[in-house]
């Protein structure tokens, strides 16, 4: 069998990758300001199952842009996704990436609580006394904590990207979410990953650079 390759200079296989995404979506049309967020999804993953399970709350791309360019902080729940995030994009704006699952206090008070790394993470994130946007791509009980502090009034990010991948309690977390008063941006159902997190941020900080100028 002969295998055809396509010949694709190294600094244009992104470009590529977005034209096949685009030739294969077809007629799919995609609200302009989502657009390039499920396409990096779909680039980060090869799965187009995003453009269907991505979850947008109202006028969130608006927001989560005017919240960067305010300097808010991540706050992740893994050091893959904050390994993943261009801090020197996020830099530009005052932000900062933060993951506490490696804190020394954060895995005494997870023993002595009984709960895990990712539940006190969360509760870590209220004493950053600044504008946060939290982003889950491993820890449903990280969203299931943070769905409980936004009730109680005690957190209110500027955004949540909940897109952990799993199976236990990820659906229902994703759900939560969903349900509490916060934008977000959450791929409903199982699929993620810290990844899509990272990938999300970075696209994000993309439209505002882009934007810059």
């Amino acid at each position: 069998m002969k295998i055809e390759l396509e010949n694709v200079r190294p600094m244009d296989i992104e470009k590529r990758s977005f034209e096949i995404i685009t030739e294969e979506l077809g007629n799919r049309e995609l609200k302009e300001d989502q657009a390039l967020i499920i396409k990096r999804c779909i680039h980060t993953s090869a799965d187009f199952d995003y453009v269907d399970n991505l979850c947008f709350s109202e006028h969130v791309v608006e927001k989560a842009l005017e919240a960067l360019k305010n300097g808010a902080c991540i706050v992740t729940d893994t050091q893959m996704a904050r390994s993943g995030i261009n801090k020197k994009a996020l830099a530009r704006y005052g932000g900062e990436v933060f993951c506490f699952m490696s804190d020394e206090d954060v895995a005494a008070k997870a023993k002595e609580l009984g709960t895990t790394r990712a539940h006190v993470c969360m509760d870590k994130a209220m004493e950053l006394n600044k504008p946060v946007i939290i982003a889950i791509g491993n820890a449903p009980t990280a969203l299931v904590r943070l769905y409980e502090l936004i009730e109680e009034g005690r957190l209110k990010p500027e955004l949540v990207i909940g897109v952990p991948v799993g199976f236990v309690n990820v659906v229902q977390s994703k759900e939560l979410i969903m349900e509490a008063d916060v934008p977000y941006i959450v791929a409903r159902g199982r699929k993620g990953g810290s990844n899509i997190a990272a990938c999300i941020v970075n696209a994000l900080l993309y439209m505002l650079n882009n934007d810059r100028g």
